[in-house]
């Protein structure tokens, strides 16, 4: 943290050779830690302090626009049903973190809640069972693991059904498949019939 406030506020028994190094170092520490997109906007600052006191303008400011913003995105997030599951958490999950960036901290209470109505509606019967089965508060981490056990026995679920397999088992149980052998009884004996007329 040192090396962000610039030399002047270093401790004084470094060497220049020193503290130059340490400016680089949190520089591209820096860099290690940022996405392509973010990387672009502060690329041509010089210095670890210039770069940072950019981060924070672009992405840590606590205006009251700023945090109308990011408390409205939250409100108003709906997950789809023809993306992943798992991927919109991770974007639900990141707005509460920018929030935090601007020190607007939600009750867990109300986390839970909020991405519990988020889900799209064959998410239904989950979110009843998660809001009023179970005794006692959940963490957003409880929910979170939830879901995704719930996504991947969706995915294994649907897998198996255009295997053609489930469609196999479903015929069995329904008797259709022994209608198709009496049927197909009653045309060999037709077609027999047939013959001996000829």
């Amino acid at each position: 943290m040192e090396a962000l406030k610039g030399e002047a506020e270093m401790p004084v028994n470094l060497t220049q050779e020193d503290k130059h190094e340490m400016i680089d170092k949190a520089k591209s520490d820096i860099v290690l830690c940022l996405g392509d997109k973010v990387l672009r906007d502060v690329a041509r600052e010089a210095t670890a302090t210039s770069m940072w006191a950019k981060l924070e303008l672009l992405y840590m400011t606590k205006s009251l626009d700023h945090r109308q913003l990011l408390k409205q995105q939250l409100y108003l997030f709906k997950m789809v049903e023809s993306k992943s599951i798992t991927e919109q958490m991770m974007e639900f999950i990141k707005i509460l973190d920018d929030l935090a960036n601007v020190e607007v901290n939600m009750e867990d209470e109300d986390k839970d809640l909020l991405i519990l109505c988020s889900l799209p509606k064959s998410f239904e019967h989950f979110k009843d069972i998660i809001l009023y089965g179970k005794k006692g508060t959940t963490t957003l981490e409880e929910v979170q693991a939830a879901l995704r056990t719930k996504e991947s026995t969706k995915l294994k679920d649907l897998k198996f059904d255009e295997s053609g397999e489930g469609l196999n088992v479903a015929r069995e149980r329904s008797g259709h498949r022994g209608k198709g052998k009496g049927k197909s009884r009653s045309k060999s004996k037709s077609k027999g019939f047939d013959k001996s007329k000829l």
